[in-house]
C-alpha cells in the first residue's frame, strides 16, 4: 500500500517536472518572465491565485527546488501582504505534506540515511518540545527539507508541526517576498539574506531555547 502511494507521488511530480519549461527555475528567466505573469494576474486573478498556491505545494511537499523563486515572485506578483499569506499557506501545507511522506512511506529509509542527525533532533525534541523546532525553522541548522523528513519520525503531531512551522517560516517569507517587490533589481539570490539578517534569525529562534533553559536553572 505505501509503496502504491509513494510510486503514485513519484509519477505526480514528474509531471509537475515535466510541464516545467527548461530553465524555469531560474532567477534570471523570472524576471523576464514577470510582465508576463503580472498581465496574467490582472486578467485572471483567481486563477493565478489557485496555479501559484498548487505550485508552490508541491514544491514543498515533494522537494523540488524553485521554492525561493516562487516566493519572490509571489512578492513581485501579489504584493506584501496578499503574498505573505498565499506563500505561508502553502510553503505550511508543503511542510505538512512531506512531514506526513516521510512519517509513513519513508520511515524506513530516513531512519538509515540520516540516524546519527535523528539522534539530535530527538533528543532535542524531548529536552525543548516544539521549541526546537521553531529554532530549527528560525535558524539555519538544517535545510528545510531536511528538517520535514527529520520531523517526520517525530511524535510531534501533524496540527503542532504545522502550527510551529508557520511561526518558524514566516519571518523568512516576509523577507523574501518584500525582496521579490524589486524582483528586477536583484541580482543574485545571495543578496536577500545578509549575514546580519540571518545573524538575527539565529538568535530568534535560540531565544525560545535559551529561556527554557534559564527556566530549568531558576526553577526549584
Amino acid at each position: 500500500m505505501r509503496k502504491g502511494i509513494f510510486a503514485l507521488l513519484i509519477v505526480m511530480t514528474g509531471l509537475f517536472l515535466y510541464q516545467l519549461p527548461p530553465g524555469a527555475i531560474n532567477l534570471s528567466t523570472l524576471q523576464h518572465s514577470q510582465a508576463a505573469f503580472a498581465h496574467w494576474h490582472a486578467q485572471h486573478p483567481a486563477l493565478a491565485v489557485v496555479a501559484f498556491l498548487g505550485c508552490y505545494f508541491l514544491t514543498a511537499a515533494f522537494s523540488i527546488p524553485g521554492a525561493t523563486l516562487l516566493t519572490l515572485l509571489g512578492g513581485a506578483i501579489f504584493g506584501l501582504v496578499q503574498g505573505t499569506v498565499l506563500v505561508a499557506l502553502a510553503a505550511t501545507a508543503g511542510a505538512t505534506v512531506a512531514m506526513l511522506i516521510s512519517r509513513y512511506l519513508l520511515r524506513d529509509w530516513v531512519q538509515r540515511r540520516f540516524s546519527r542527525m535523528m539522534e539530535k533532533v530527538n533528543l532535542g525534541i524531548q529536552r525543548d518540545g516544539g521549541h526546537y523546532l521553531f529554532a530549527l525553522r528560525l535558524a539555519p541548522v538544517f535545510p528545510f527539507v531536511l528538517v520535514n523528513l527529520l520531523m517526520g519520525l517525530t511524535p510531534m503531531g501533524v496540527g503542532r508541526y504545522a502550527s510551529i512551522s508557520l511561526l518558524g517560516m514566516l519571518p523568512a517569507i516576509v523577507v523574501y517576498i518584500n525582496t521579490g517587490r524589486q524582483l528586477s533589481q536583484l541580482q543574485s539570490l545571495s543578496d536577500i539574506l545578509s549575514p546580519g539578517i540571518m545573524l538575527m534569525f539565529a538568535l530568534l529562534g535560540l531565544l525560545p531555547l535559551a529561556s527554557r533553559w534559564l527556566t530549568r536553572r531558576i526553577t526549584p
